[in-house]
């Protein structure tokens, strides 16, 4: 039996690199996705492909669900529960910019309350859900070599500071203390919680600042002179699906190039 894998915003950038990461690992999936169903059916045909090459055979659905909305989050859970009847592995990786970037001093409640109810309050309640459900699998079927696992995709934007998308800032901030307060409280019950916090990732999200970033990194913003790709966040998460950190929870993992360190 393959290990199932719920994965948010899937359909393309990073989302899309985790669920070919975890296809070709033979992870059933389920490509969530929130508007772009033509990306959404192309990442499964995909995964399914890459899984096939890896000599794996795995079932792909693809679901359409807005995170932050409470009864779509309900249905997605639903949807999951009827196709695959379990689930081991949530990925948290929905989640959206600024519409446009305003100084701190000049932004408005509208973006705030976008960007706080899809990358914070989404990801919250549906951790919650999810967690219910595995502690649930946990006490009556466990799946043996598969403990099951939630990891969220924040951001180096949880600790830096740009002033012309403070509610981005803000909101990734707060998406980080949800590794550890699940951490805590999913131990008990084999649970495992883990961070991905990546750097400059090339996506359609940092396609508008390419420029602006290609001269950062040659003049060494991050020690691993490149950008990073949707494919190094992938293998992260692979890593932590395959059981690798078996002793481990409540981790920050950095995919950044090294952009955390502090050098003199």
């Amino acid at each position: 039996m393959n290990p199932v894998a719920l994965i948010t915003g899937a359909s393309r950038g990073i989302g899309r690199g985790i669920a070919l990461a975890l296809a070709a690992e033979g992870h059933d999936l389920i490509v969530n996705y929130a508007a772009n169903a033509a990306a959404a059916t192309q990442t499964a045909s995909d995964c399914a492909a890459t899984a096939t090459a890896a000599g794996r055979a795995i079932r792909v659905e693809v679901y359409q669900a807005d995170v932050a909305d409470r009864s779509a989050r309900d249905k997605l859970v639903q949807f999951t529960r009827e196709r695959f009847g379990r689930i081991d592995l949530l990925v948290n990786n929905a989640g959206v910019a600024p519409t446009t970037r305003a100084d701190i001093l000049d932004a408005d409640e509208a973006s705030f309350d976008r960007l706080m109810n899809i990358n914070v309050k989404g990801p919250y309640f549906l951790t919650q859900q999810i967690a219910r459900w595995m502690i649930e699998q946990q006490t009556s079927a466990p799946a043996a070599g598969h403990p099951p696992k939630i990891v969220t995709i924040s951001s180096i934007s949880a600790y830096t500071a740009s002033v012309n998308r403070g509610d981005y800032c803000l909101a990734k901030a707060a998406l980080s203390m949800l590794t550890p307060l699940f951490a805590a409280r999913l131990a008990e019950y084999g649970i495992q919680t883990f961070e991905i916090r990546p750097g400059i990732i090339a996506t359609d999200m940092t396609q508008a600042v390419q420029a602006k970033y290609d001269a950062l990194i040659a003049n060494g913003l991050t020690p691993i002179r490149r950008w990073g790709t949707p494919d190094d966040v992938g293998r992260a998460v692979a890593a932590i699906a395959r059981n690798a950190l078996p002793f481990s929870t409540g981790e920050v993992i950095n995919v950044d190039g090294g952009f955390h360190l502090r050098i003199l």
